[in-house]
């Protein structure tokens, strides 16, 4: 008889296994000797010992499902129970054990994940739906629409969820959807309607602006043309096609006018700094009388500086309030010396002057005897508050008589 720790053999070649409920018949073996017996149902025992090592592995490194997992246990577990194996077999059957609760872990953590995962896709579609719903409203016609089908693809990229609930809302992310694009076909409708009126109006506009041309009546034809450019910015776009062309003529038409003008405009201008030139030489000359020493001298001389003035044509504009001024200015030196010499030598204003000045002096004087009567009665209050009388009617005083002065005394 042959034995180890986990085996024997007995005389008649039957192999048995120990366990903790005894020994257990493994096999018979009549073909060689005991320990070539017990070597081979070792071996068989180390077989289940890779095997299930392996399938230890494989429920933990990879996505095994829980089914074939199980159905993996079983099949192991049935080779142990049959008893065809000398080793240790509690120590596979609790590996097993094991496994069965590493299985059903996994299951739940697997369940679990599932369930996670369904509610991010949940979250992530009703996101999906909100942001289509807000886009159905939205005028930003090419943005929205390539959001929207950004939106699409990302809605195809996620889980389905139960059907109930998938059904749901992919029926308001599709009806948002069809929102935007029934919205953005009556949009675009609309605008070619637009465009087609503007195209309609820009074409009386280009037949106007060819038709003017060759106006020289350069004013009222400019001042058209503005007109016609407020009405052509008015009218909004037309299509594509016919946008260009369309402004190609009218602007032509515009520039045929204009190019005219400028030819014209540049003759007068030459003129116009001509005219300049020799309005700055006279106003010179009347800027030398001054300041006025003859009157009547002056006055001559000015006029026949205005006569020659007036008879030069216009200046360029820009020059136009400067050289005018000056001239002005010495015109209103010219007045303010002849109303100066009619105040000097008018008797009436005279007498006005030097009668209203006699009034004053009396009011003054009679002012300071009264003052002087109250200091001497020691009324102080009263002689300050005439005092201060005293000061307004000599500052009139000393008025009048500098008028009086321009009257030579």
């Amino acid at each position: 008889m042959s034995s180890d720790p986990w085996g024997r053999v007995d005389e008649t070649g039957t192999v048995y296994v120990r366990t903790a409920d005894g020994e257990k018949v493994v096999g018979s073996w009549q073909a060689g000797s005991p320990e070539e017996a017990l070597a081979y149902f070792e071996r068989k025992y180390e077989g289940l010992v890779v095997e299930i090592g392996l399938l230890e592995r494989r429920v933990r490194t990879t996505d095994l499902s829980a089914k074939d997992a199980m159905a993996a246990i079983d099949h192991l577990r049935q080779q142990v129970d049959e008893h065809h194996a000398v080793g240790d077999l509690e120590a596979l059957r609790k590996r097993l054990d094991q496994l069965v609760t590493d299985v059903e872990a996994r299951r739940e953590e697997r369940k679990a994940q599932k369930a996670r995962q369904s509610d991010e896709a949940r979250q992530a579609k009703e996101k999906l739906v909100a942001e289509a719903e807000e886009l159905a409203a939205s005028e930003q016609w090419r943005a929205a629409g390539e959001r929207l089908r950004a939106l699409v693809d990302t809605w195809k990229s996620l889980p389905r969820l139960d059907r109930k609930s998938d059904d749901e809302l992919w029926h308001r992310f599709s009806h948002a959807r069809s929102a935007f694009s029934k919205r953005r076909k009556a949009h675009f409708a609309s605008l070619d309607a637009q465009r087609e009126e503007a195209r309609k109006t820009k074409e009386r506009l280009v037949a106007e602006a060819e038709a003017l041309s060759g106006s020289t009546d350069w004013g009222p034809t400019a001042a058209r043309y503005r007109e016609l450019m407020a009405d052509w910015k008015a009218a909004g776009r037309a299509q594509r096609e016919h946008e260009d062309d369309l402004w190609n003529r009218f602007r032509g038409a515009q520039d045929i006018f204009f190019q005219a003008r400028s030819e014209v405009f540049a003759e007068r201008d030459a003129e116009q700094r001509e005219n300049l030139t020799r309005k700055e030489e006279l106003v010179a000359e009347a800027e030398k009388l001054l300041p006025v020493s003859d009157l009547k001298a002056a006055r001559a001389a000015f006029r026949s500086i205005n006569e020659r003035w007036e008879a030069i044509g216009h200046v360029p504009r820009d020059a136009r309030p400067k050289i005018e001024g000056r001239m002005h200015a010495v015109e209103r030196a010219i007045q303010e010396s002849e109303e100066a010499e009619w105040r000097r030598t008018n008797p009436e204003a005279r007498a006005r002057a030097a009668g209203l000045t006699g009034q004053l002096q009396d009011a003054v004087d009679k002012l300071q005897k009264q003052i002087d009567a109250a200091r001497a009665a020691g009324n102080d209050a009263k002689a300050d508050k005439l005092a201060r009388e005293l000061e307004g009617r000599q500052a009139l005083l000393d008025q009048a008589l500098k008028g009086l002065e321009e009257f030579g005394g």
